[in-house]
């Protein structure tokens, strides 16, 4: 490619300026205004829009109009299941008229397969599901593990029953995927549990507890016992009260300050915590998940970071995070029922276009917050605008690391099968369990990456969207691609911009639709979240 004749086009088709810029608010914002309904038929959505709404209006700040329908349709294939919208699928989106097509298309995308591929990712990262050094689980463990993530969040397993059966697992790690939970961490101490456990079920950040508090809870996890078996790497997890030397257990306290009571030497002191954390009433395990997943879903949590819950780091809306909390317990633990209700608020449909741009309006969600997609949302979509594949590896040796050819980034099972387009921008390496260790961070490398590398400019010259283009009318072709990549129609003045550089450049149609795919993902637009 000749870079000085491709990089005045990127510039040129750049359309996600720092404030408003004309014709550019059609593609971003609807004109339909933000009107919160309130009374009898107010959906629960529409209850959490008016908290966020009344607390904007506190605070003297202004909402963001509503997003396009273009960018709805993005944003949810994103957020939802990690995935690109086709271009058959973004066309019959944006040609509906149905008034609901937005809330149809939320129900459409929780049931479909890659929205278990994509929350088992996220729950891996989570769960640190990894078979290399540090955690060190082996590969077979590590595939059961992820096996059994998959299967809870396809069949959509209540959470409380999810986190259960984490907290009291027993058995093979080979065999009980959910066991590898106290495999998973680099410290098997029952202070070390105690602290995954608190960072994963409550969202706090136990190592900064007082000494006391952090050997209560530890209480409950020192008679977990390992026993190794003859097959290599295999571990039995279970529980024996042999092995409490220090009688943490006598001591257990729930995290709230009460003593636990139960038969010592008897009674597995997990099932009481687990029974003590679950129940409906108790706000530490609801109000974390409810946190995490607005969190997700708006990029930052009601509590920021969404896995550092504590006194001093209060929500920016308490009344919002109760109700939150409040809808999923009373959902028994429903995690779809709570993704629709957040997906169908006014909250999350907001442009990206802010009315005020200051740091206390994206702390209260008056925007949609701009975010860099994933680094495994990233090349699936590379590899699905140009018809490719990617090949991953793994340090441990076969057989357990065979990695099909066709394999999505999204459905890797194992954090320590990856590349360097994985770690260049920002695979989290699933050491600890925190969210921070996922950037989402753009560097001089990655730009590099997708501007000059051999590795990108080898899918796009040979994908099907430049192979096929000889012979296309040019306005259909360059509709096609702005579909295929972007998920909507170019304007009138993009369409002027194409036909410009086409004209200047001397170029036929397959060098213009090689061109054009370079520079569209090499646009804000399409990194981005918006």
């Amino acid at each position: 490619m000749r870079m000085h004749r491709l990089i005045p086009l990127v510039a040129a088709l750049s359309c996600l300026p720092a404030g408003r810029a004309g014709a550019l608010d059609t593609v971003y914002e609807s004109a339909v205004p933000v009107e919160v309904r309130t009374g009898r038929d107010a959906t629960v959505s529409d209850r959490i829009d008016e908290l966020v709404f009344k607390h904007l209006h506190e605070l003297k700040l202004k909402p963001a109009s509503l997003c396009s329908d273009a960018v709805f349709l993005r944003r949810a294939y994103l957020c939802v299941i990690g995935t690109l919208p086709t271009e058959e699928e973004a066309r019959t989106f944006l040609d509906a008229t149905d008034p609901d097509r937005r809330s149809r298309l939320i129900d459409e995308l929780l049931q479909r397969d890659e929205f278990a591929d994509y929350w088992t990712m996220k729950w891996g990262d989570l769960l640190r599901v990894k078979a290399e050094f540090p955690i060190k689980l082996w590969p077979n463990a590590a595939q059961a593990y992820n096996r059994w993530i998959y299967a809870s969040v396809r069949e959509n397993k209540p959470f409380h029953h999810f986190a259960r059966a984490l907290l009291v697992a027993n058995g093979s790690n080979f065999r009980e995927g959910e066991v590898n939970f106290y495999r998973a961490m680099q410290d098997r101490s029952p202070r070390g549990i105690a602290t995954t456990v608190a960072l994963t079920f409550m969202g706090e950040r136990a190592d900064r507890w007082p000494k006391a508090k952090l050997d209560g809870l530890a209480g409950f996890f020192s008679q977990l016992a390992y026993k190794s078996t003859g097959e290599w790497k295999e571990e039995i997890v279970y529980f024996d009260p042999s092995v409490d030397k220090d009688r943490m257990a006598a001591s257990a306290v729930f995290p709230d300050g009460v003593y636990a009571r139960f038969e010592h030497g008897r009674q597995d002191p997990r099932i009481v915590f687990a029974d003590w954390l679950l129940r409906p009433e108790n706000p530490w395990f609801t109000r974390n998940i409810a946190n995490r997943v607005w969190a997700w879903l708006l990029g930052r949590g009601v509590v920021n970071e969404p896995d550092d819950m504590r006194a001093d780091n209060p929500p920016s809306n308490p009344a919002l995070l109760e109700m939150l909390r409040s809808e999923f317990a009373g959902s028994q633990c429903d995690m779809k029922h709570l993704f629709r209700i957040i997906l169908n608020t006014q909250t999350f449909q907001l442009s990206s276009l802010p009315a005020q741009d200051t740091p206390e309006a994206a702390a209260n969600f008056a925007h949609y917050p701009l975010r860099r997609i994933e680094a495994e949302v990233l090349i699936d979509a590379l590899n699905q605008i140009t018809g490719t594949d990617e090949s991953y590896s793994s340090p441990i040796p076969e057989p357990f690391t065979f990695i099909p050819e066709d394999i999505r980034a999204i459905a890797l099972p194992d954090g320590s099968i990856t590349s360097s387009f994985l770690e260049l921008f920002g695979r989290p390496p699933r050491d600890t369990g925190f969210e921070a260790e996922r950037s989402r961070s753009t560097s001089a490398a990655q730009r590099l990456h997708l501007l000059n590398s051999s590795h990108v400019h080898g899918k796009i010259k040979g994908c099907p969207l430049v192979a096929d283009a000889a012979g296309a009318k040019p306005e259909d072709l360059v509709r096609k691609i702005y579909y295929t990549v972007l998920a909507r129609p170019p304007t009138e003045k993009e369409l002027a911009t194409i036909a410009a550089h086409a004209a200047s450049a001397h170029a036929g149609a397959r060098e213009t639709a090689e061109d054009l795919v370079w520079a569209l993902i090499n646009q804000p637009e399409f990194i981005y979240i918006h």
